[in-house]
């Protein structure tokens, strides 16, 4: 089998090609692409095959074709693009055009080699914010549902204000068309479906690090309190020992102060939080939007609905209210490989119980007394006050100790 030409087509169809390669189009006995590039060559005399439903059966189709075939693709088809899938299947010569991001930072006349890429292209956008939070200049891949008009309704909800947004259509098509837009301006634009959405940070924009101080948190009134302090709460995360795309549990969340901080180490993971309390539930969701994190937070009292989460890479557990053993034991179960369970316990009767449990599900635990005081003026003189006592319970499967 001869190896097959992939070659990158712009939205000006024939005009983006070199010469050779419209001349290798016209060669080939089998033209592959989606209907799109397909339609660019209408006088085309060998056969087409469209590029419909998954690239798995694509592959199939290919793999033993003794024809001389060529496909097509958008752009460049190594960025987001079919390129890098079917190069690992297939043996492919790829002759890549311009991407819509370098056509969209031309038009502006900005470097992008610094620029933060993500894509919404056939895929949710979960996630986004904390991912883009902080980036001076984003290029975002868009679709016709994941359109500019979605994506500033998403990013406002997160108060993204500092942002404008340059959106190409048609880059380098006979409808091309560029403009500047404000995010409140852009949510009653209708935009074509070929576009390609540019960020540009204006202003500095809210900022938070590790460790974000307890009142910036929007807690239960009157009783403030119900919260993982920040003390605690960075022992607790540490602990966890989150990578950039790890998936997190938070059991318990509360105001989510345990799941904001995760999900701002894990951007480009997924973080998933249960509480069992309405009022403090919707504290937690004003949080995360405050905060910039785009969690997945349900409503309801472990174990349950733990099954529709995807198994997790860490698990905090702040408070459990009961069914302590059998929560345990879906976690230890449900535990990636290397992961980690962390659990702050009150009492000595709950540090107990969570040992014995974690020592029933084969893991091994590590405990930290975190006795903690903060400093308090009074009159012209300084005290401290003690916090709760809390047992910060680190727990990891047995035979992953020598790794």
């Amino acid at each position: 089998m001869k190896p097959i030409k992939m070659i990158g087509i712009g939205d000006d169809g024939k005009k983006s090609l070199l010469p050779i390669y419209e001349e290798w189009i016209y060669e080939s006995e089998l033209l592959v692409g989606g209907s799109r590039q397909l339609a660019y060559f209408p006088d085309y005399t060998g056969e087409t095959l469209p590029i419909e439903g998954g690239l798995s059966r694509l592959v199939e189709r290919l793999q033993n074709e003794t024809k001389k075939v060529v496909i097509l693709a958008s752009g460049d088809p190594l960025f987001f693009g079919i390129g890098s899938y079917l190069s690992s299947k297939l043996d492919l010569k790829i002759y890549p055009y311009l991407s819509s991001i370098q056509l969209a930072f031309a038009k502006i006349g900005e470097r992008w080699q610094d620029a933060h890429l993500e894509s919404v292209h056939g895929r949710t956008m979960k996630g986004l914010a904390q991912r883009i939070d902080g980036k001076s200049k984003v290029a975002i891949l868009t679709d016709a549902e994941n359109s500019p008009n979605k994506i500033a309704e998403y990013l406002l909800s997160f108060g993204m204000t500092e942002y404008e947004v340059f959106v190409g259509e048609n880059l380098g098509g006979e409808h091309e068309k560029t403009a500047w837009y404000q995010l409140q301006d852009m949510r009653d634009v209708e935009f074509s479906p070929l576009n390609v959405v540019i960020l540009k940070k204006m202003n500095k924009g809210p900022s938070w690090s590790f460790g974000i101080d307890d009142q910036e948190f929007i807690q239960r009134k009157p009783d403030k309190g119900l919260i993982t302090k920040k003390e605690v709460r960075v022992l607790s995360v540490s602990a966890l020992q989150l990578k950039t795309d790890s998936i997190v549990w938070d059991i318990g969340t509360c105001t989510g102060s345990v799941a904001i901080e995760a999900g701002r180490i894990a951007r480009e993971g997924q973080i998933f939080a249960i509480e069992k309390n309405e009022a403090d539930l919707e504290n937690c969701r004003q949080n995360l939007a405050r905060f910039r994190v785009d969690a997945t937070v349900v409503h309801g009292k472990a174990p349950d609905q733990l099954e529709e989460f995807p198994s997790p890479d860490a698990v905090f557990i702040g408070g459990t209210a009961g069914g302590m053993e059998e929560i345990l034991r879906i976690c230890c179960e449900r535990l990636n490989q290397n992961g980690r369970i962390v659990l702050n316990a009150v009492t000595i009767e709950n540090l107990a119980e969570a040992m014995a449990a974690f020592k029933k599900n084969g893991f091994s635990t590590d405990v930290t007394l975190a006795q903690i005081s903060r400093s308090k003026p009074i009159l012209d003189l300084t005290r401290f006050d003690a916090l709760n006592p809390i047992y910060i319970i680190t727990a990891k499967r047995e035979e992953e100790e020598t790794c």
